[in-house]
């Protein structure tokens, strides 16, 4: 019978609709795979991080911690401090199997290359093997998450030894780090050289080679059946087609070499006459027998053939699916496919071609079933030979899962979805996730298990419908009525369910109903005839005779003996009282009772309880008027059938008979209290007033009245007589008037606390004040931000014991309103009663017993107690520690110095304590003191020692004391007059040198200013070498960075094919517009803020990119620094000390800020702080190469910085030579020299005087030219180091000046050293001069290293040839005084240039200094010490530092070492100048800080008064800042490297995709704007991948 055939008659019942049982499982983690042992039913699940073993009930028995662990998929295992971008990963579980044969459970994760582990199958935390130094042989899983892994357990036979060995197939998809092995066979023992789990068929067929990774496979399932072993996967087909195709691959158990491996394609599809439906992607399958019904529809050959059930989905639509099955007699068929045009009986088609063997190789195939190595290799079957079928069922979900069982020879199959719903159950409650393929039952088929994200729940539901109606409604297969129980069970637990008509199956739809009964009734002993069997026949025993002649069962009373027996021919009739009406009967008044009867002759002979048994009926009622009727309102008010008055005589209410007077009217109303007494002024309260005599009826209420304005009257509150709510009138002459007084007044609140709470709510709030018992409960109505509030009383439980004070550490304990602790007995050897404490805790500590300690101590003075416990002395160090106990000895506190669990050692006091103190009870006796609990120890016995006489301790003491203070004055006067000589001596000698540094000052300023005139009209006609924005930009952003003038955004270049550069412009085009979206970009920012490897030099570049990404729009950029600087402040303001804000660069947005500032400022300093800061390098510059500079050392004579001063007097001479330029002309140069200089340093001096109309990027570096110092009729080039260079030991002196013996006037040539091959060849001969000369290491060029001095002095001459003795440091000192006293001018005009509020300001400084000024009023603990800090770190700090110790960050300059050191000196005073701290210099402080002590209070004067100019200046609005921004991003926008910065940006949104996609997909704005798709389609762009998108 053809398949199709069979479908159209198919009995698979798909079930619907019931609930599932409480029992379930949930995990901490996302479960990945399940498994259940068939043995013993045990299941274990392997999820992220852990691994679980459950039994029958899932109830957890064993887990096991996997992860995370130190890891990176690059790094080979075990890793180790070599892998250095190791980070913490969890470990996703990839495979579990079931070894029943030994006992082990097989555990593969994505950890350490998907190495695979075994462990107990009893307890799943005893490892039985793991090995992670076998290398890449044993690496079964896939470290990817998207990467599916499945495997079976088989054996394998050994071809040379014949060994049966135990092994698991495994099939995977490619991942990127993975082994290269899409189908393996691995090993379970140890055999021979090879290792558990190694790969034991090496076979390329199953070889994921580039060729095959295309295909991107993914497997769902693996399983064995006779004697073969199947895969189910999905893949593309390997083009450009990216849709996945559903294979089946079968090979041989036996097959050790896979010449058996087979794929063939299955179909699911369904044609409409509108559409065809392809589901082509398999989710998951189950292999399973088929019912007899389906068996017998299907598969009439072979009943006991099993089929695979699958759930497919259609690839390019994850909402629709199916369902389809697939015999596996059929699979099997198709590797038999007969075709008479072709005369092909056997196939098998490989990647290329299809390679057939015909008719007469029939019966070599038959031979060789699982191939051989001389047989083609089957591999992949065309879609032409494809299994196709019809899909039983289609769905508008994903189904995920599939599972099928047999019940009453019915095939039943359960589907899970990824709503995670059970097509047999209702939606799970509680569920994280869909149904995943992990879907199974029970060892008996009684019980499925569904296992969602984090749980797993058993699903059965039969027992849990009462009616027969809901029982069959469900058509659930599994359940029916059983009739005769009247119960829904599944057959087998139905008695006689065999019998036809007792147990109705509920897809049947029919229920047993009984329509009618004749006759409706029958006596229990009577035997009678009726139409409808009743099982439960109902009987009854009466005990009364009313009961019993009433019955609808018709029984009678027997009067002999009273019972109640069934009707016969006898007249039972029942004694009766014939009384309409209850009985009144007042209470102190004689009523006589008179009452009628039937029936009552035949009861009369009988004994007198049989007679009252009868009359029990009899009913009346006694009542008394006074009860409950206090007052005549009442009374009166009281039910007429009564007959109650109020007696005038008696003043109360009694009974009509026994009044003689009674009272007509009630007296006038009595008002006894007011609830509440004191309202609001407005009013509109509800007041209750209580009395009596308040009226019968709300009617007779008139008027009420407070302070004589009326009140309106609430009659659903009025009691009668007692209560009405507000001074009342009842008639015009009854007014009652209110002895107790009702005041108006408004409650004041004046305070509230606590000030702040969790967000969740639940915080008791406490509100103080003046008259807040105004009005009642129900008139308070408290809302927290328009938010009502419950209004209630707080009732606080204080327990007053313990007293040990414990100290717990967290966070946000500040809002917690109750912080409460739970006391508990200890476990251990105390048996005393302890009491449980509850003070609604939060954590638990124990109290570990009583403290009793009973002991005798005695000491001597100044001795160790030491008291040992005599009885129930335990647990000292338990309840207490050394530093908590206290101990007393009298009223003496004694040090406890050791504590032990049975005894404690303490110091004793000097003397015995007095009996006269406070502490009356401790005269003698020790106690311990723990808490608030005293212990008493014992009494305490000082020994009395001999005493000296007081005559002789005084003279003792006194007399050398006096012969001590006599020598001391004597010494001291001594002392004083020598250091007044010495005072006056160093006085002399520093005005001398006060004098000298005075006079070298005034000479050095003189020269320094003619040098500078001349400086000065050089810049006039060549300008001042400003940089152009592109340079300056990427000098201040990125110049800092690791690759300095290498990175890639100061380079400009990058990496991409030509033919890609299109797509990547046309991405990074894409990339710039998501970056303008604020959602995005705050998300990215956090982002990658999150992340620990994203540090403060990231930070700092990231900055830099955004900020000339952003560029074009500036505006833009600014908003979304002040949105960062707002989160940045509350964060610092509210958790962190706020004087600290954007002191350092630890966030993006304050690197921001400072690129901001760049930005804005540059203009500024090309208009204005340009100048004097350029004229302030230069003095510098000329000042330092005046005297010596060590060119090894970077020391010289001439500085501001003490740790570059040359700690040496270098004699030296200027020189003054005349420069020839080669090729330039006859033109000579007059350059001023030192003939101390090296010649590089003469080489540069010439250059910089040569060229001094050219920036220094266009000047020639000192290593492109040659000097050549021509004497006579030759010339001699001259070099650093050459075979003429002086030797002192084994130090080499670089040559200079004064060893060629260049005379004042000399004449050199500069030329530009030419790379011919000739020039090539004899530098490379001086090359290796040069190596053999620096063969040692040691060279110097003024002065040798101080801890490198060499013993062996230097036997030719130099410039200190007798210079044996080091000077000390400290006295060339002054020659900073002389450097600041020179350079003190240009300083002070560059301070003023900077920090002068009269001249012009840029915008952006007023903008941003007025945005800090507006947030700081908005907190409170924000003072305007903070604000001027803020201030400060923001641009003073921020900027004007970094340009000041970078000029060449804005001029086209090269700053030397020696330059550098003298400007951080006057950074650091420009640092010291805005800071509030008042710094107190002594003689440790640094040189640098006593030089220019004296005008730091001049410098912060200038600071404080330049931030109260902006201040006061007027406020630059939103409008203008955003014209000026505007204005900069048009003119400089263009020159920028911005696709560069786009590129590198997109870089770290690659590193950290996973993360921004994670929040833009918990953030609602960005899914609203598809900000996750934009960056998907971004990404798929730039990398060069394939998506589904």
């Amino acid at each position: 019978v053809s398949l199709q055939v069979a479908l159209a008659v198919l009995s698979l019942l798909l079930c619907f609709g019931s609930s599932c049982c409480d029992d379930s499982f949930t995990s901490d983690t996302i479960i990945n795979n399940v498994v259940q042992d068939p043995q013993t039913g045990r299941i274990y699940l392997g999820a992220i991080n852990h691994i679980y073993q459950l039994n029958y009930d899932l109830q957890k028995e064993s887990s096991a911690v996997t992860g995370p662990r130190q890891d990176n998929p690059q790094c080979t295992p075990p890793i180790t401090a070599q892998c250095t971008d190791a980070k913490d990963m969890d470990n996703i579980n990839k495979l579990l199997l079931v070894n029943s044969a030994n006992g082990t459970l097989i555990v593969c994760g994505s950890l350490f290359r998907g190495i695979c582990s075994l462990v107990n199958l009893n307890s799943v935390d005893k490892s039985v093997y793991y090995s992670d130094i076998k290398g890449e042989k044993t690496y079964v899983a896939s470290t990817e998450e998207s990467v599916t892994v499945v495997g079976v357990i088989s054996y394998f036979i050994d071809a040379s030894t014949n060994a049966n060995l135990s092994v698991f197939l495994v099939g995977k998809g490619y991942g990127s780090s993975d082994s290269s092995k899409l189908i393996s066979t691995r090993l379970l023992q140890e055999h021979g050289e090879m290792d558990i789990f190694e790969n034991m068929v090496e076979a390329s067929t199953v070889q994921a080679s580039p060729f095959v990774q295309r295909y991107l496979h993914d497997f769902r399932l693996a399983f064995k059946d006779d004697r073969y072993i199947y895969f189910l996967f999905s893949r593309t087909p390997g083009t450009s087609d990216s849709r996945k195709i559903t294979f089946i691959a079968r090979l041989c158990e036996k097959d050790p070499h896979y010449y058996s491996y087979t794929e063939l394609q299955l179909n699911c599809s369904v044609s409409t006459e509108q559409q065809k439906s392809t589901y082509n992607k398999v989710q998951a399958a189950y292999l399973a027998k088929p019912g007899e019904v389906l068996a017998g529809k299907i598969i009439p050959s072979n009943p006991n053939d099993k089929v695979l059930f699958a759930v497919f989905s259609a690839d390019e639509d994850g909402g629709h699916s199916a369902l389809c099955m697939y015999p596996l007699s059929s699979i099997n068929a198709r590797c038999c496919v007969s075709s008479t045009l072709f005369h092909v009986v056997w196939c098998f088609v490989t990647l290329l071609k299809v390679v057939c063997l015909f008719a007469q190789q029939k019966e070599m195939l038959k031979d060789y079933k699982c191939g051989a190595d001389f047989l083609p290799s089957p591999l992949a079957s065309k879609p032409e030979y494809a299994l196709a079928v019809n899909p039983i069922l289609t769905r508008n979900d994903m189904l995920t899962a599939v599972a099928v069982a047999v019940e009453n020879e019915h095939t039943v199959a359960f589907l899970g979805t990824s709503g995670a719903d059970v097509l047999k159950v209702s939606p799970i409650p509680g569920s994280d996730g869909g149904v995943n393929k992990n879907l199974f039952f029970n060892s008996t088929l009684d019980i499925l298990y569904i296992t969602t994200g984090r749980k797993v729940l058993p699903v059965q539901a039969c027992e849990e419908k009462y009616d027969c109606q809901s029982c069959v409604s469900q058509r659930d297969p599994y359940c029916g009525w059983c009739v005769l129980e009247g119960r829904c069970t599944r057959k087998k637990d139905c008695r006689k369910a065999e019998l036809e008509n007792t147990w109705l199956w509920s897809p049947n739809q029919t229920c047993v109903t009984i329509q009618s009964f004749n006759p409706p009734n029958i006596s229990c002993k009577k035997t009678e005839r009726t139409q409808v069997l009743k099982h439960n026949t109902y009987t009854n025993t009466h005990t009364l005779c009313i009961a019993c002649v009433t019955s609808k069962w018709g029984c009678q009373w027997n009067s002999q003996d009273h019972t109640c027996s069934d009707r016969d021919d006898s007249d039972g009739m029942c004694p009766q009282f014939e009384i309409s009406k209850p009985l009144f009967i007042p209470v102190g008044f004689k009523t006589p009772i008179e009452f009628q009867g039937k029936n009552l002759d035949k009861y009369l002979v009988r004994c007198m309880h049989y007679f009252f048994w009868y009359i029990v009926f009899l009913l009346l009622v006694l009542y008394n008027c006074s009860v409950r009727r206090e007052d005549c309102s009442l009374c009166k008010n009281t039910d007429q059938k009564y007959k109650c008055v109020w007696c005038d005589t008696t003043k109360s209410c009694i009974y009509k008979d026994l009044c003689s007077q009674e009272l007509e009217d009630c007296p006038p109303p009595k008002i006894t209290d007011i609830v509440p007494r004191y309202g609001p002024m407005k009013g509109k309260i509800s007041v209750t007033i209580k009395g009596s005599n308040l009226g019968i009826k709300q009617e007779d209420i008139k008027r009420i009245t407070v302070a004589k304005v009326p009140c309106t009257h609430q009659p659903e509150r009025y009691s009668v007589s007692t209560r009405y709510s507000m001074t009342a009138i009842l008639d015009e002459w009854k007014t009652g008037l209110s002895n107790v007084l009702f005041t108006y007044r408004d409650p004041v609140p004046t305070a509230v606390s606590p000030s702040k709470g969790p967000a969740a709510g639940g915080t008791v709030i406490t509100i103080t004040g003046k008259y807040l018992d105004t009005a009642s409960i129900d008139d308070i109505s408290i809302t927290v931000d328009k938010v009502p509030c419950k209004v209630g009383e707080n009732i606080w439980l204080c327990v007053f014991s313990g007293g040990r004070k414990i100290i717990v550490m967290g966070s946000g304990f500040d809002q917690v309103q109750r912080a409460t602790m739970r006391v508990l007995p200890s476990s251990d050897e105390f048996s005393h009663k302890s009491s449980n404490v509850e003070v609604r805790v939060m954590f638990v500590i124990i109290i570990f017993g009583p403290f009793y300690v009973i002991a005798e101590c005695s000491f001597k003075k100044k001795s160790l107690i030491h008291c040992f416990s005599l009885m129930q002395g335990k647990g000292l160090s338990k309840a207490m520690t050394a530093k908590e106990a206290q101990a007393f000895v009298g009223d003496v506190s004694c040090t406890v110095t050791f504590l032990e669990d049975d005894k404690l050692f303490l110091v004793a006091p000097s003397s015995p304590p007095k009996s006269t103190s406070r502490r009356q009870r401790r005269d003698t006796s020790s106690e311990i003191v723990f808490g608030k609990g005293e212990w008493k120890v014992g009494s305490v016995r000082f020994e009395r020692k001999y005493e000296v006489p007081l005559y002789i301790i005084i003279p003792a003491v006194l007399i050398p004391m006096v012969l001590f203070i006599v020598v001391s004055i004597y010494c001291y006067r001594r002392k004083s007059q020598q250091a007044e000589r010495e005072y006056e001596k160093i006085k002399n000698q520093l005005a001398n040198l006060e004098e000298s540094v005075r006079d070298r000052c005034k000479k050095e300023f003189t020269d320094l200013m003619i040098e500078m005139e001349d400086h000065t009209s050089d810049m006039n006609e060549a300008r001042i070498p400003f940089l152009d924005y592109k340079n300056y930009t990427n000098r201040v952003f990125f110049l800092p960075s690791k690759d300095g003038a290498n990175d890639v955004m100061i380079t400009g270049k990058l990496d991409i094919p030509e033919n890609r550069r299109a797509i990547v412009d046309q991405a990074l085009n894409q990339f710039s517009n998501l970056l303008n979206s604020k959602t995005f970009l705050i998300n990215f920012i956090r982002t990658l803020e999150g992340r620990q490897d994203f540090n403060a030099r990231n930070k700092v570049y990231f900055a830099s990119l955004l900020t000339v990404a952003l560029h074009g729009k500036l505006e833009y950029y600014t908003d979304i620094m002040r949105t960062l600087l707002l989160e940045l402040m509350e964060e610092y303001v509210h958790s962190k000390n706020p004087k600290l804000m954007l002191r350092r660069s630890e966030t993006v947005v304050e690197r921001m800020l400072c690129n901001w500032m760049s930005i804005c400022l540059y203009q500024f300093l090309k208009d204005s702080a340009g100048e004097p800061l350029y004229k302030l390098f230069k003095a510098i510059k000329h000042q330092v190469e005046k005297g010596p500079v060590d060119a090894k050392m970077k020391k010289a004579k001439y500085t501001l910085n003490d740790t570059g001063l040359l700690g040496d007097d270098v004699e030296y001479t200027v020189l003054t030579l005349q420069v020839l330029v080669h090729g330039e002309g006859p033109d000579v140069t007059p350059v001023k020299v030192l003939n101390c200089d090296s010649i590089s340093q003469v080489k540069e001096k010439i250059i910089e005087q040569v060229y001094r109309n050219l920036p220094y990027s266009q000047r020639p570096t000192v290593d492109s030219v040659a000097l050549e110092w021509r004497p006579g009729s030759t010339g001699q080039i001259l070099s650093d180091l050459d075979l003429t260079s002086q030797k002192e030991g084994r130090w080499k002196r670089i040559n200079t000046l004064a060893h060629y013996n260049v005379r004042d006037g000399a004449t050199l040539v500069l030329s530009r050293v030419l790379h011919t091959q000739q020039s090539f060849d004899q530098n490379q001969d001086n090359h290796e001069e040069r190596n053999a000369l620096l063969e040692d290491d040691k060279v110097f060029h003024l002065v040798r290293p101080a801890d490198e001095l060499d013993e062996v002095k230097s036997k030719r001459g130099s410039m200190k040839d007798k210079g044996t003795t080091k000077a000390i440091t400290e006295i060339y000192l002054t020659r900073l005084l002389s450097m600041k006293g020179t350079l003190q001018q240009f300083v002070d005009d560059f301070f003023r240039s900077v920090l002068s509020s009269g001249t012009v300001v840029p915008p952006a400084v007023k903008y941003f200094f007025d945005f800090l000024d507006e947030q700081a009023q908005k907190h409170d603990n924000v003072d305007d010490e903070t604000i001027h800090i803020w201030k400060t770190n923001s641009l003073p700090l921020r900027f004007w530092v970094n340009i000041l110790k970078n000029p060449h960050f804005i001029f086209d300059v090269h700053v030397t070492e020696v330059v550098d050191a003298s400007l951080s000196v006057i950074a650091q005073t420009f640092m010291d100048a805005c800071t509030k701290t008042e710094h107190k210099l002594t003689r440790e402080s640094p040189s640098n800080k006593l030089l220019y002590a004296k005008e730091i209070s001049t410098y912060k004067k200038m600071v404080d008064d330049y931030y109260k100019g902006i201040r006061q200046m007027v406020p630059v609005s939103d409008q203008d800042m955003n014209t000026h921004l505007a204005e900069v991003s048009r003119s400089h926008t263009d020159t920028l490297n911005t696709q560069v910065a786009l590129h590198q940006l997109y870089q770290y949104a690659s590193k950290y995709y996973d993360g921004i996609i994670s929040s833009l997909e918990d953030d609602p704005a960005a899914q609203s704007k598809q900000l996750t798709l934009r960056l998907q389609q971004i990404a798929a762009a730039l990398e060069n991948k394939v998506t589904d998108l």
